[in-house]
C-alpha cells in the first residue's frame, strides 16, 4: 500500500498540520491504544471524517469471577459425567444389591452438586449486580 493512502479508501493527498495541547495529545494516544491497532494518524482522520472510531474497555475485576465461573461449571460438568455413567451401570445390571450400589453413588454424586450449585448463584448473582448496574 502506498504511503497516504488506506485501505478501502483513494488517495489521501493533502497533508494537514497543526498544533494541539499536550492534555489532548496524551488524551487521543491514550483512546488509540484502547482502539486496538489504530495510530493516533488514523484516529484524527476518523474523528474528521465522522467515522465510528471503537475503544475496548477491558474490566480486570471480572476476571476472577470469570475464571470461578468456568471452574464451577467444569466440576458441575464432571459430576454429571458421573453420575451419567452410574445410570448406566445401574441399568445394566438387573440385580436388585447391584442396582442399590449404583444408586447410593449416584445419590452420593448428586448430594454433591448442591454445593457446587449454591456457589454457582452467587457467582452469578454477584456478576449480574456488577453487569446490570452499568
Amino acid at each position: 500500500m502506498r504511503r497516504g493512502q488506506t485501505k478501502g479508501e483513494e488517495k489521501l493527498e493533502k497533508p494537514v498540520m497543526t498544533r494541539i495541547k499536550k492534555e489532548k495529545y496524551e488524551e487521543l494516544c491514550r483512546i488509540a491504544v484502547r482502539s486496538k491497532g489504530i495510530t493516533v494518524s488514523g484516529l484524527i482522520r476518523r474523528i474528521i471524517h465522522n467515522q465510528p472510531v471503537k475503544v475496548f474497555i477491558q474490566d480486570d475485576s471480572l476476571n476472577m469471577l470469570m475464571e470461578e465461573l468456568a471452574a464451577n461449571r467444569s466440576e458441575i460438568r464432571a459430576i454429571g459425567v458421573n453420575i451419567n455413567q452410574i445410570t448406566r451401570y445401574f441399568n445394566t445390571y438387573p440385580e436388585p444389591q447391584r442396582k442399590q450400589f449404583y444408586a447410593k453413588m449416584a445419590f452420593h454424586h448428586y448430594q454433591a452438586l448442591a454445593p457446587k450449585i449454591d456457589r454457582l448463584m452467587a457467582l452469578i448473582e454477584k456478576g449480574a449486580k456488577k453487569w446490570l448496574s452499568e
